[in-house]
């Protein structure tokens, strides 16, 4: 049987890689790859628990370092299972580190490589994500574009692999999941929040956590907004808001909930409850979208340039009255539009995989 491998590490791959693995399992044996980028449990393990995924088969055990460090370590730990397994097709999926590393690694290897999420952009080569994408879809033969936008980006960026117009394995997980948050979740209670009575807020890239100008900027503008706040904080924030004194502030706010990061089936169940979200994670934008609750984006630029489009996602960047005046005064004017696909891309893309490499 054609082994298909998948390489993930992180949050936004274990979520893509949710509704693909059972559809996989009917056509290939399926082979996942941890590569350790993410360790932390509520970060990692949890996901697998939640989202009945089957225990990684390796775990390569990376963990945290430089870009380079991380890039490095996964591209050797990553050739060594390759060389192993001798997969058919290696998938890689979104923007991470792990992304990269395990299409670069496959690459050198000449075993096809297929990138879930392809041809997304945000035209910020300053962002490591945005090297990672394009990196990414140079060296993969099969492309998988989950909206008409990120078709476009691929043909002008002359790629050489196979593109399709797959949809976005995103809208299969929820469509799958949301009634399994709703029945099992206890966040809500264990909070003591009513629907739509809170914002939720979630920052983590290095961009907005590292510059102390922008944490602070960002810490300002959640003491000025008056609405209960729930904050589940990522690692690297909170070292950064402890390392900048910033922590304290937020926490003596009284209409701040400040808690640990959540498995996918409560802050699923958090967004989908929330009044407004504000965020700078480009999966956090996607899934308000898809639940549609308003978003307001700490950033200038974004990948998910359809939200905004469609009106559902403001780009505040760090603008402290801004994202107050966002909170008060954002609404979207029409319904939303089905530009992610309709829920059924995790079988069109094993269907198309399928068929070229199932012998």
């Amino acid at each position: 049987m054609t082994v298909a491998l998948s390489v993930v590490g992180a949050r936004p791959n274990f979520i893509k890689l949710a509704p693909l693995h059972k559809p996989l399992t009917r056509s290939f044996k399926h082979v996942i790859v941890h590569t350790g980028q993410h360790y932390d449990y509520e970060m990692s393990r949890v996901f697998f628990e939640h989202l009945e995924i089957p225990e990684p088969n390796y775990n390569l055990e990376v963990g945290s370092g430089t870009q380079g460090y991380q890039l490095g370590e996964m591209m050797k730990r990553v050739e060594e299972v390759l060389l192993k397994e001798k997969p058919g097709l290696v998938m890689v999926y979104g923007d991470t580190n792990s992304t990269l590393s395990g299409a670069l690694a496959t690459a050198k290897l000449r075993i096809p490589v297929a990138h879930i999420e392809a041809g997304v952009r945000s035209h910020d080569m300053n962002m490591p994500e945005e090297a990672n994408r394009v990196l990414t879809d140079h060296v993969s033969q099969y492309l998988f574009a989950p909206t008409q936008i990120a078709v476009d980006n691929l043909k002008r960026d002359h790629v050489q692999g196979k593109i399709h117009l797959s949809g976005d394995v995103m809208v299969d997980l929820l469509k799958d999941t949301i009634q399994i948050s709703e029945e099992r979740s206890r966040i809500l209670g264990n909070l003591e929040l009513e629907s739509k009575m809170y914002v939720l807020v979630t920052a983590h890239r290095a961009e907005n956590t590292d510059i102390e100008q922008r944490l602070t900027r960002i810490v300002k503008a959640i003491t000025k907004i008056d609405e209960t706040i729930v904050f589940p904080v990522h690692p690297r924030t909170k070292k950064s808001l402890q390392e900048f004194k910033l922590y304290g502030r937020i926490q003596s706010l009284s209409n701040v909930k400040l808690i640990e990061p959540l498995g996918y089936l409560d802050f699923l169940n958090l967004e989908r409850n929330a009044k407004k979200i504000i965020t700078d994670s480009g999966g956090v934008q996607k899934e308000a979208y898809l639940l549609g609750i308003p978003c307001v984006t700490l950033r200038d630029r974004t990948e998910w340039v359809e939200t905004v489009r469609d009106g559902w996602n403001i780009l505040v960047d760090v603008d402290v009255d801004a994202i107050v005046n966002a909170v008060k005064k954002f609404n979207p004017e029409k319904p939303r539009q089905q530009i992610f696909g309709e829920g059924k891309a995790s079988q069109k893309i094993v269907r198309i995989l399928s068929n070229d490499l199932v012998r």
